[in-house]
């Protein structure tokens, strides 16, 4: 399948275009990729977008190894390629066993999770599976990361499904090059 939404050449871009494709050249991401490529057609949507997902990725109140389960849990259900190129490895340098992401990937339970990380899964799975989260889930999140903490874990879950939704939708390719 052919990419729909591709790179822009710096030549035919808007100056709207430019000043939001370089926002996120400037940000921690380093480089335009992803679901940012697609996006760069709807400049104002693309800076809100890489705003938001600056703050879920980077400063969650989950922290950088929760996000990343979450992340690759959306990324799956969404079989989403791209959004698992870019998060897998990141996930493993945060810290999540490679037997986590290798089951994940392979829609089996993950073995031996922390109660946090238990947590995190059970709700992601719960939220994407039957688009609401049980009492006991809610109960567990909760516990674990109180209000703030569960309103990010939701708000990562909403992101990276839009994400997901923009890049299946444009067929983006994976990136050729490790990000940061």
């Amino acid at each position: 399948m052919e990419e729909r939404l591709g790179p822009i050449p710096q030549e035919a871009m808007t100056p709207a275009q430019r000043a939001a494709a370089q926002a996120v050249i400037d940000g921690p991401r380093g480089a335009l990729y992803g679901p940012f490529v697609p996006l760069l057609r709807s400049p104002e949507l693309l800076a809100c977008t890489q705003r938001l997902g600056e703050y879920l990725r980077y400063r969650s109140a989950i922290g950088t190894r929760l996000s990343e389960l979450a992340i690759l849990v959306t990324a799956r259900q969404w079989d989403q390629p791209v959004e698992w190129a870019i998060h897998a490895p990141i996930a493993a340098q945060a810290g999540l066993p490679q037997a986590v992401i290798d089951a994940i990937a392979a829609r089996t339970a993950p073995p031996g999770l922390a109660p946090d990380e238990q947590a995190v899964y059970d709700f992601c799975m719960e939220l994407h599976t039957t688009k609401q989260v049980s009492d006991a889930a809610w109960a567990a999140a909760l516990l674990h990361f109180g209000e703030q903490g569960v309103t990010d874990l939701m708000g990562i879950n909403g992101y990276y499904t839009m994400l997901a939704m923009v890049m299946n939708g444009a067929r983006s390719a994976p990136p050729p090059f490790p990000t940061r």
